[in-house]
């Protein structure tokens, strides 16, 4: 059975004039071929709530994007009826197109909005949040991968909301230790790089510029730069990986000196994206969950819905403001 929210991508102009891929693919061969049926345990439901209504007013309002919406992301109801978001920053054009995101994927040619940073932080006070989470597209058409435009965003929100705990899931940029030196130094407590897959699927599900290598590197070097600072990463599971290498990659990334790990089921966003190998178990990602803890991670999220944002707050515990 086809899935319902297959989709034809044809060229979209943003807002700003950008040309883009709508979802971030074009027809190819995965296209035809079906995901296993969805099963019970990852139908979610549609909240109307007031607070749903009203954290979509102001992310509308300041003219914010956010991956709950540019992702297709399952646990939006929930989040936004409890007044988080996940903000997305220098726009809704990726330069990336990996083939697990519905992200639309273009070249922004340089733009960037100057005044994000400050409605991003207006929006986190608006919100009352406690704890902010900042992601970002791929931005490979500027010179440092948009690093300086990401940290002023958090200087500014910790300038505004001294007491917010701010978390960065960044891009990899190109690894470019100056760019992540400045991620680094700007005041996040939270530092993620989303590892995604196991080495084996990575050049499959991943975009070519993007390496499992260099995202350990990535978040290695974050750590050798400030040792106090939270590293965090997430694997998507359900893409065809075994136990072997699951566990395998849980093993790199420990050694990266990663402290929080996140597993969820991978979802299939359109029918040109990456089909589901096979849905895991709930049962499953208790044990996986249990593994990684036996390991020696300090906190892991694990289940079907899970993403590497959700419930992002339940780690500010570790976290000394």
């Amino acid at each position: 059975m086809r899935e319902a929210n297959f989709l034809i991508p044809t060229k979209t102009i943003k807002e700003d004039g950008t040309i883009a891929i709508r979802n971030g693919i074009k027809p190819n061969k995965n296209s035809l071929i079906d995901s296993p049926r969805k099963p019970k345990w990852l139908r979610v439901s549609i909240s109307n709530s007031k607070k749903f209504s009203s954290t979509k007013e102001v992310v509308k309002n300041h003219r914010l994007h956010t991956v709950c919406e540019e992702a297709m992301c399952p646990n939006i109801s929930e989040c936004w009826s409890h007044g988080t978001a996940t903000f997305m920053l220098m726009g809704s054009v990726c330069t990336r197109a990996c083939k697990f995101c519905a992200v639309d994927t273009g070249n922004p040619n340089k733009k960037l909005d100057l005044e994000e940073p400050k409605n991003v932080a207006k929006s986190i006070k608006l919100m009352n949040l406690t704890y902010a989470v900042l992601t970002s597209v791929n931005r490979d058409d500027l010179e440092d991968g948009g690093a300086s435009h990401y940290a002023k965003t958090i200087e500014i929100v910790r300038r505004e909301c001294p007491k917010v705990i701010v978390e960065a899931l960044v891009p990899d940029f190109c690894g470019i230790e100056s760019s992540i030196a400045t991620l680094v130094n700007s005041g996040v407590d939270v530092f993620a790089q989303n590892l995604e897959t196991v080495r084996r699927l990575t050049h499959i599900v991943r975009d070519p510029r993007a390496g499992y290598e260099q995202t350990l590197q990535v978040l290695s070097l974050a750590k050798k730069i400030n040792k106090n600072i939270l590293t965090k990463t997430s694997l998507m599971l359900g893409l065809g990986e075994t136990d072997i290498e699951i566990e395998s990659a849980m093993d790199d990334v420990l050694e990266a000196g990663v402290d929080i790990l996140t597993l969820g089921q991978y979802l299939r966003p359109t029918m040109n994206h990456l089909p589901v190998f096979r849905w895991v178990d709930p049962e499953e990602f208790v044990d996986y969950k249990d593994l990684a803890l036996s390991k020696g991670f300090s906190e892991v999220a694990a289940g079907p819905l899970v993403r590497s944002s959700y419930r992002a707050d339940k780690v500010a515990y570790l976290i000394d403001k």
